[in-house]
């Protein structure tokens, strides 16, 4: 926006034929050539304002879900930090109420977090300031009786979702999928049941968004779907069916790829891409076992799928097909190395890994061909994150492995926050966010 009009241009001389005639005085001359030079100064100083301003916007980035405003665990964002530990590069850390493995999410100067006060019964939203930590609100949503679950899961897994105005979040109620929307000042604006969901290992189903819809997987071993609500109201916008009735936990991620956007997921015995503005299938892969928990990535024109139970896989998936391509589309497949619980990062042209028990893996995104396999922690819940070339490794002691994407095995370094870790970070404007055991940490110097 101009703070102030620009100099109002004088008329340029009018030269008569005779060249001597004495049409403009030197001291008017000279006035209009300042005038002219302050005009170009003007120009140069909102050029130079506009594009820094561009650039600032499109370097910072927003973290508004599971694992980024791309789904897939990468930031466009350079500058992050490399090395920091318990007293070292840490901007602040605060006690974190309940407990969780649910991601923090990050609009603007606003962190959302979710949690469970186990002896109390009752799930929240957290809301904090990310300038200083503050607790800004805290809202009880739901008090209801602590669901059966695994021991590897908690009572608050599912990430949160915001676009900056509401925040999404669904926690079990009973038989009940509840989802809850709220505003950004934590105000309750509807609470939905979309069905009914029979705990096994516990829930965890992490809100997707896409333009005017919030996406959720229901996948169990009962009457199956997914759904998607209308961000405003709640109303079921569209239901596909999962006929395999099969529990997995892996939330499904939209990309742009092969011409459409592809709303995919692995788990419940099949790997399957779908319209994410109707719920039709695109195309569906069998198996490659019966239950999933890692998102998928997408990187040089291939799906990557890693994870399952009871058998362990990897598979390289073409985007193109329509109906069941088990027979056409899989490019490659492997069973070593896989992650069952984190999800992996694509970067460059490379997919990275690393498994429950803490060996990280680098593949070929095409070929599947695996350029390096090293151990890292003793054991990780976490998935990995990546930016400015450099991809973050949490394990589930508190300490984070950074290395440098590539296709030899090159450790940046190794920061421990001392406290355990089960949650994925958070990056935005050049801080790290990490949710450990009982605290929130913000990792780096000054917002960007």
């Amino acid at each position: 926006m101009l703070q102030k009009p620009l100099p109002e241009l004088l008329p340029l001389p009018k030269f008569s034929e005779d060249l001597n005639a004495p049409r403009f005085s030197k001291s008017r001359l000279l006035s209009v050539l300042i005038s002219v030079d302050s005009v170009a100064r003007r120009a140069f100083q909102l050029s130079a304002a506009f594009v820094l301003a561009l650039a600032c916007v499109s370097w910072a980035q927003e973290w508004p879900s599971w694992r980024g405003p791309r789904g897939d665990g990468t930031s466009a964002e350079t500058g992050f930090p490399l090395r920091w530990g318990p007293s070292e590069n840490v901007a602040w850390k605060v006690p974190l109420p309940g407990k969780g493995h649910s991601s923090p999410i990050v609009w603007g100067d606003r962190i959302f977090v979710s949690t469970c006060l186990e002896d109390r019964r009752e799930r929240k939203l957290l809301c904090f300031d990310a300038r200083d930590g503050r607790l800004l609100w805290d809202r009880v949503l739901l008090t209801a009786k602590l669901e059966r679950k695994h021991n590897l899961n908690s009572y608050a897994s599912s990430t949160p979702a915001t676009d900056g105005r509401h925040v999404w979040v669904a926690f079990l109620d009973g038989a009940d999928f509840a989802v809850f929307c709220c505003d950004a000042d934590g105000n309750l604006r509807w609470r939905v049941v979309p069905g009914k969901f029979f705990s096994v290992h516990g829930f965890c189903s992490s809100p997707v968004l896409h333009k005017d819809l919030v996406i959720f997987n229901g996948d169990q071993d009962a009457e199956a779907w997914i759904v998607a609500l209308d961000k405003s109201t709640g109303a079921v916008r569209w239901r596909a069916d999962r006929p395999n009735r099969m529990r997995s936990y892996a939330p499904p991620v939209v990309f742009d790829a092969a011409g459409r956007l592809q709303l995919v997921l692995s788990g419940s015995r099949s790997v399957c891409s779908y319209d994410p503005a109707t719920g039709r299938q695109w195309w569906i892969v069998d198996g490659p076992t019966d239950q999933m928990v890692a998102s998928m990535v997408f990187a040089e024109g291939v799906f990557f799928v890693t994870g399952g139970y009871p058998e362990l896989h990897i598979l390289g998936i073409r985007p193109d097909g329509e109906g069941n391509v088990t027979g056409t589309h899989v490019l490659w497949r492997g069973t070593e190395g896989v992650s069952y619980v984190p999800s992996p990062v694509a970067w460059g042209s490379s997919f990275y890994l690393v498994s429950d028990g803490g060996v990280a893996s680098c593949l070929d995104a095409r070929t599947g061909k695996r350029f390096w396999m090293e151990r890292l922690g003793r054991h990780h819940s976490a998935s990995p994150v990546a930016a400015g070339g450099f991809l973050y490794f949490p394990d589930d002691d508190g300490v984070t492995h950074v290395l440098k994407a590539g296709q030899a095995f090159e450790v940046e370094a190794r920061n421990e926050l001392g406290e355990g870790c089960r949650a994925s970070p958070a990056l935005s404007r050049g801080r790290i966010y990490f949710r450990t055991l009982n605290h929130l940490w913000c990792i780096g110097g000054r917002a960007k």
